[in-house]
């Protein structure tokens, strides 16, 4: 048993508790300091069915792929660019968050207050939706971290695809908020999601 606790497997578990851990946690803080919501609780996180089937898919495929091609893991380029992936869409992400502030919910709004501005400065005037960038680097370099090809394909694909829909209603939403504002912004900024107009 001790062979399949590599110091390489020990190190890439704990880069993704870790990163799973921050993640959570600094959601969570930024949501109740920026976000305006004293009312922050776990609930906000993202600890759900679909998150505890990824986590159970992600270490069923680690694992598996540990006892029967342990040479896979042991591909240090291919994981450190995953970490640095990680690293990145999580600075991405916490970034859009602080630039955000109160409008940035895990919510989307379909009302507006006074306090609601669309936001277009900072790193929304590179792109629309930081925060979901951020989040689909962060999670394809969580399973490029742990160098996991199923959990790479798979996560990118249903990720990219709850985004893909939420933007949409999100969009839709702005639009009924913001009106020309929201369409001129969005003619000229990307959205930061791969293949999302």
């Amino acid at each position: 048993m001790t062979q399949v606790f590599t110091p390489t497997v020990r190190r890439q578990l704990s880069q993704m508790f870790l990163a799973e851990l921050f993640f959570q946690i600094s959601e969570c803080v930024l949501a109740i300091i920026f976000g305006g919501n004293p009312k922050a609780t776990l609930q906000i996180l993202l600890f759900n069915k679909t998150y505890l089937f990824d986590m159970i898919f992600t270490l069923s495929e680690y694992f598996i792929e540990v006892f029967l091609v342990p040479e896979l893991k042991e591909l240090l380029w291919i994981s450190y660019l995953g970490l640095l992936m990680v690293i990145t869409g999580e600075i991405i992400r916490k970034i859009a968050m602080i630039t955000a502030g109160y409008a940035f919910t895990h919510q989307i709004r379909t009302s507006r207050d006074e306090n609601h501005r669309l936001v277009t400065h900072g790193i929304y005037k590179y792109m629309r939706h930081p925060g979901y960038s951020g989040y689909l680097m962060w999670s394809v370099g969580i399973q490029i971290m742990l160098c996991s090809p199923l959990s790479t394909i798979r996560t990118a694909i249903v990720v990219w695809r709850f985004f893909y829909e939420r933007i949409l209603l999100e969009e839709n939403s702005l639009r009924k908020l913001f009106g020309a504002q929201f369409d001129e912004y969005a003619r000229r900024v990307p959205s930061g999601v791969p293949f999302v107009k």
